[in-house]
């Protein structure tokens, strides 16, 4: 997938930007981050939870990665906060990604090979299906009333399906990295902004716990999720360094964002 400079034209699916850039200065130079904010909603929320309710209504388990250690680990109640913490990522990010040209091909991208691992992942859950069968583990009245509310939430909208690659770690590694990728380019040595890419690593570790800890997830599912969260970020790397030496202009005519 990556965009090479001898062929002077990026793969196809990187095409799928040209309309999105055109339009990048609009808005104030937001729009390029909102129109990747609603791609992200179709090609990569949307499509989670189409397979996720497939499988809970139409599938068995093909492949099941349960441990004897998982049943082991216990539930910590307070650990469902740095789980629902992931669904703040997403408009951080966008927040975070620099206003400027280098910013938006950078976004653009990342985005582009999020959708491309996210799909590989979904092809998973609907080749082979495995259900997270230990929700019984959970006491309820054990909880205090903001646990079992945001419990109830995870659990109304998510069914124990979709195990591995955990996508909470697929997309929580991911969008870690890109952000402190930015953080230390934009704003080096300054304190404040390093002290927050400690905190930004803090919650990924709580959050890789948490998906053991609330039910959620296999360890199986953390390990594989760690993994394709790595492969997104490995495929990701060459076109973020090809935008910087190359800049964001001659990048997107590459890409096919531009002619």
């Amino acid at each position: 997938m990556e965009v090479k400079a001898e062929e002077g034209r990026g793969t196809p699916l990187l095409h799928l930007w040209r309309p999105p850039w055109s339009r990048r200065k609009g808005w104030a130079g937001t729009r390029l981050h909102f129109e990747v904010l609603f791609v992200g909603v179709l090609l990569v929320v949307a499509p989670y939870f189409i397979t996720n309710n497939i499988a809970h209504m139409y599938l068995e388990t093909a492949f099941d990665p349960e441990l004897a250690l998982d049943r082991r680990i216990p539930v910590i109640y307070w650990m469902i906060l740095p789980y629902t913490l992931l669904y703040l990522l997403y408009p951080l990010t966008l927040v975070i990604c620099p206003r400027d040209d280098r910013g938006r091909a950078e976004l653009a991208t990342a985005m582009h090979y999020l959708i491309l691992v996210n799909t590989i992942c979904c092809g998973i859950f609907l080749v082979l299906p495995a259900e997270i069968d230990m929700r019984e583990q959970i006491d309820w009245d054990r909880m205090n009333a903001w646990q079992s509310a945001l419990f109830e939430l995870v659990h109304s909208a998510d069914n124990p399906w979709n195990a591995w690659p955990s996508l909470h770690i697929v997309h929580s590694y991911f969008l870690t990295r890109l952000m402190t990728f930015w953080l230390l380019r934009e704003y080096p040595g300054k304190m404040p902004h390093r002290a927050f890419i400690v905190l930004l690593w803090v919650e990924w570790t709580l959050l890789c716990i948490s998906i053991m800890t609330t039910k959620q997830h296999y360890l199986f599912d953390l390990v594989t999720g760690i993994a394709m969260g790595h492969l997104a970020w490995h495929l990701c790397s060459p076109n973020l360094a090809r935008i910087a030496s190359k800049g964001p202009d001659e990048f997107a005519s590459f890409a096919g964002w531009s002619d």
